[in-house]
């Protein structure tokens, strides 16, 4: 009796499994048919030694052109030294040049300042004092806040870049520190001694910090002189939790600490502009007299009134 007959199954022939047939013949079966072909057919001697000839004169070259390249660099790097070395001598020289100019600048604003006293009243120039100091014209002392900050250590991964972010302290947060001390009761408020006025501006120009046209460089110490209460109200004020949080993650420098017997200096002279009428135009060919600007009350007068300045 067959095997049908006897109602059994017949048996199943099971395939080779895929991941074990590719571990036993990693090499598929065409690369094996033409490495036998090569091996029964040759090519020529002639194609051979071509292929090596070919070879040898692209890496002579590539060699050629690298030694020029080279050569090259090296004839051009004591140009770009000593260029680079004289940018930066002028550079120094002329902030020397400054720094003098500064000085002398404030050694004549102090005489002025003595000459002027001593032509005013007594009341008339304690009043005036007391403008100076309010604008940012004269020199304030007392006791205040001294908010520093300073970049980040660059330990970031440069591969991951674990570590990353704003390392560096930027020019917005000179401003929000400002303007939050401003906002917590500030009289007087200075970046690494330059004093802040209702003209002033703080930018950035690359990577430099410009604190009214003149760099400022790290670390940074926002000085404000005000009441005993501006360090607790700037505490408390929403940029200084913002540069906490900023410091915590990236690293950054951010400390604030009461100082006692502060000295501001003085801002330098604003250059303040004039409002100026305009030129009249000229008559209208036709005899129009509202052409004219002092034809009806909303023209503009030619000549300057009072209030011009």
């Amino acid at each position: 009796m067959s095997a049908d007959d006897r109602g059994e199954r017949p048996a199943r022939v099971y395939a080779p499994d895929f991941l074990t047939e590719l571990f036993r013949n990693p090499l598929e079966p065409g690369y094996a048919a033409a490495a036998e072909r090569r091996r029964a057919d040759p090519p020529p001697p002639w194609r051979a030694r071509s292929t090596r000839s070919v070879t040898v004169v692209v890496l002579v070259v590539l060699g050629f052109l690298l030694a020029v390249a080279y050569r090259q660099t090296m004839e051009d790097e004591p140009g770009r030294s000593q260029a680079r070395s004289g940018l930066v001598a002028q550079i120094k020289e002329r902030e020397h040049a400054t720094d003098e100019l500064s000085a002398r600048a404030d050694q004549l604003r102090e005489e002025v300042s003595r000459q002027r006293d001593a032509a005013l009243s007594g009341s008339a120039a304690a009043r005036l004092r007391d403008l100076e100091a309010g604008t940012g014209l004269g020199r304030v002392r007392g006791d205040g806040v001294v908010v520093r900050l300073a970049d980040a250590p660059g330990d970031a991964d440069a591969v991951t870049g674990a570590g990353a972010g704003p390392p560096r302290v930027l020019y917005s947060d000179l401003q929000g520190v400002a303007n939050a001390l401003w906002s917590a009761g500030a009289e007087a408020v200075s970046i690494n001694g330059q004093r802040l006025t209702a003209t002033s501006t703080i930018r950035s120009a690359g990577e430099a910090i410009l604190v009214d046209f003149r760099p400022v460089t790290g670390p940074y110490e926002v000085s404000a002189i005000g009441p005993d209460s501006m360090k607790r109200r700037f505490e408390q004020s929403r940029n200084a939790a913002l540069m906490r949080d900023v410091a915590q993650k990236t690293g950054l420098s951010f400390g604030v600490r009461e100082a006692d017997d502060l000295t501001l200096p003085a801002a330098p002279e604003p250059r303040l502009r004039y409002a100026e009428p305009p030129e009249s135009p000229s008559p209208s060919p036709s005899g129009d007299r509202s052409a004219s600007p002092g034809a009806s009350g909303s023209g503009t007068s030619p000549s300057p009134s009072g209030g011009g300045r």
